[in-house]
C-alpha cells in the first residue's frame, strides 16, 4: 500500500527509479525481519519511508561522484530525522510532488509504450511482474525484461526525476494520459485471449487516474479522462452475459449500470468543463459517454448530439477510428445508409482494423443486405484475436 509513496520519495533522493525500487524493497525486508520481534509500529508507512531514505543516504555516501549531493541530503535527513509525517492527512505538497514525478518518469516518452505501461503498473500501481504478465497475456520473462530495460533506459538517458513545467508539461502529460487510457481500454475490451474484458486493469487505470486528478487539479484533460473511465466502468457488469458472452451497448440492461460511477463521472466532467477548456479529446469522449449515461433507455439516446461531438473530435484528432465511431452515430441519427457512406471512405485507412467490417456488417444488416453483412462479419471474425468477440461475430454471420 505504501510502495509507490516510498519509491517516489526515495527516487527524489537517488534520481534513479530502479535503485529507488530496490531500496524500498530493502526497507520492506528489514521490516519483515524486525517487526515480528519489536511489533508493528504505530505508523508503518513512516517507518518504511525513514528506513528507505536512510538506505538511500547510505548509497549516496558510498558514491564519491555524488559527494556534494550526499552532504546536502545528509543535512536534510539529520534535520528531519525526528519528524514523523502525518500519513492520515490528504497528500501534502512533498508527497504529491514525489508521486507526480514518479508517474511522469514511468510514462516518459523515451520509453516504448509497452515499457511505459509495464513500468507504470509496476512502480505506481504496485502490481507484481506476474500480475502484469497475466493481465496482458504475455510471458512473465518478457514483462520482467521490459521493466528492466525501461529502468536501464531511464538511467542511461539521464531522465530527470521531476514533474515537467511550462511548455514541457503538455506533451509529457499527454504521454501519461495515453498510458492510463491504454491500460483501461485493454481491460475494457481485451485485444486477445478468452475473456471479453479484464476488469482488474480497468480498476487499476481508474485508481491511477483518480490519483493523478488530485495531484494535477487544474488540468481539464486529466479530469476528462477520469470522467470517461468512470462512466465506461459503470457499464462493466452489464457488458457480459451469464457465460461471459459480450452484450453490446444497445442491448445492455441499464439497470445494471453502476449509478455511483456515473455520478462520479459526470462530476469529473463538470470539473473539467468548469476549468474553462474548450474541450480536448478526453473531455469530448467523456461528453459522448455522458450522453449514453444520461439516457434511461437506448431509445432515449441523443444520437444527433453524439454525432456532433464525434465530428468535433474527428476534426481535432484526424483519427479514422474516431470517424468510424462517428459513422455509427450518424447511422443511428440519420439512417444506416448515411453511416455506410462514411464507413466506405475508411476502407484503406482501416484495412487491418477488425471493427471496420464489423460496423459495415451491422449497417448492411440494417439495410436488409444480409448476405453482404454475413460476409463482413466473417471477415471481422477472422481479423480479431479475442475469442469471445470472434464467437459473437460468427454468430452474427449465421455460423
Amino acid at each position: 500500500m505504501e510502495a509507490a509513496r516510498v519509491i517516489a520519495a526515495v527516487a527524489r533522493i537517488t534520481r534513479d527509479v530502479g535503485r529507488a525500487e530496490e531500496l524500498a524493497q530493502d526497507a520492506l525486508v528489514s521490516a519483515l525481519e524486525q517487526w515480528p520481534q519489536t511489533g508493528v509500529p504505530d505508523n508503518p508507512g513512516a517507518w518504511l519511508m525513514t528506513a528507505a531514505k536512510h538506505r538511500a543516504i547510505d548509497v549516496l555516501r558510498r558514491n564519491k561522484r555524488l559527494k556534494r549531493k550526499q552532504q546536502e541530503i545528509g543535512r536534510q535527513a539529520e534535520a528531519r530525522q525526528s519528524e514523523t509525517p502525518d500519513w492520515d492527512t490528504a497528500l501534502d505538497d512533498e508527497i504529491g510532488d514525489n508521486m507526480l514525478s514518479l508517474i511522469f518518469t514511468a510514462c516518459h516518452p523515451a520509453l516504448s509504450m509497452e515499457a511505459r505501461v509495464a513500468l507504470t503498473l509496476r512502480l505506481v500501481g504496485g502490481l507484481t511482474t506476474d500480475e502484469i504478465a497475466r493481465a496482458f497475456l504475455a510471458p512473465e520473462t518478457t514483462i520482467a525484461q521490459r521493466i528492466v530495460r525501461a529502468k536501464r533506459t531511464l538511467t542511461e538517458e539521464k531522465v530527470p526525476f521531476e514533474t515537467p513545467r511550462g511548455p514541457d508539461l503538455g506533451p509529457r502529460l499527454s504521454s501519461v494520459l495515453e498510458v492510463l487510457y491504454l491500460i483501461f481500454n485493454e481491460g475494457y475490451t481485451a485485444t486477445a485471449g478468452q475473456d471479453w474484458m479484464r476488469p482488474a486493469l480497468c480498476d487499476e487505470a481508474l485508481r491511477l487516474g483518480r490519483v493523478l486528478a488530485e495531484l494535477a487539479p487544474n488540468e481539464p484533460e486529466v479530469h476528462g479522462l477520469v470522467a470517461l473511465m468512470e462512466i465506461q466502468a459503470s457499464r462493466i457488469h452489464a457488458r457480459t452475459g451469464p457465460d461471459g458472452e459480450p452484450i453490446l451497448l444497445l442491448e445492455q440492461n441499464r439497470a445494471r449500470w453502476d449509478q455511483l460511477l456515473i455520478r462520479r463521472g459526470l462530476a469529473a466532467l463538470k470539473r473539467a468543463e468548469d476549468l474553462g477548456s474548450a474541450g480536448g479529446p478526453y473531455v469530448l469522449q467523456a461528453a459522448i459517454a455522458a450522453c449514453h449515461a444520461r439516457a434511461v433507455t437506448a431509445a432515449d439516446t441523443d444520437w444527433h448530439q453524439i454525432a456532433a461531438l464525434y465530428q468535433r473530435l474527428s476534426d481535432m484528432t484526424g483519427s479514422p477510428i474516431v470517424e468510424l465511431n462517428r459513422a455509427v452515430a450518424v447511422a443511428m441519427a440519420d439512417g444506416p445508409q448515411a453511416g455506410l457512406e462514411i464507413v466506405d471512405t475508411l476502407q484503406d485507412a482501416l484495412a487491418d482494423y477488425h471493427l471496420l467490417p464489423s460496423v459495415r456488417g451491422d449497417l448492411l444488416s440494417n439495410l436488409g443486405r444480409h448476405q453482404e453483412a454475413a460476409t463482413e462479419f466473417e471477415r471481422a471474425a477472422a481479423m480479431t484475436h479475442n475469442e469471445r468477440e470472434k464467437r459473437l461475430l460468427l454468430k452474427r454471420a449465421g455460423k
